[in-house]
């Protein structure tokens, strides 16, 4: 069985991030999304069950995708899942140096190879952190949230 993990904050899970799973789905058997658990850099995140509940209830319906929290490293969440690749998108270059210092790191320590796939170019402005910002501002961020399929 093909298995690739898809892990992330997800504070808030976008539409750039569904579009990420829809265009993975067909490379796999099972894709799993990790969500993080304890994020050293994003300290006043929601919870990480309300996040996973939330992106459950998107795919509560198919079958083949799993979300599960996860705390540590991508590599071993991958290799807890029995995962041979990680799944990453990449909306520009900074996106993409740290993508590609990230998988030499999941590669040579744990074996796994990373999978890029490029954002559609009309959501490459789309962020969870610029979401965030738009929300405390009292911006409607609802367009930029996916809806149950």
């Amino acid at each position: 069985m093909r298995t690739g993990i898809y892990v992330g904050s997800f504070n808030p899970f976008t539409i750039g991030h569904a579009s990420i799973v829809r265009r993975a789905l067909p490379l796999f058997d099972r894709l799993v999304i990790g969500v993080v658990g304890d994020n050293v850099n994003k300290p006043n995140m929601p919870k990480a069950d309300e996040r996973m509940q939330a992106i459950k209830a998107l795919y509560a319906d198919d079958t083949r995708i799993e979300v599960k929290i996860f705390n540590g490293l991508a590599m071993d969440f991958a290799k807890a899942e029995n995962a041979q690749f990680i799944v990453k998108g990449v909306r520009n270059v900074n996106d993409f140096e740290y993508e590609q210092a990230q998988a030499d790191f999941n590669r040579r320590l744990g074996g796994i190879e990373t999978i890029l796939l490029y954002t559609e170019p009309e959501l490459a402005s789309v962020s969870s952190s610029a979401l965030r910002e738009l929300q405390h501002f009292g911006v409607d961020i609802s367009e930029f949230l996916p809806k149950k399929q």
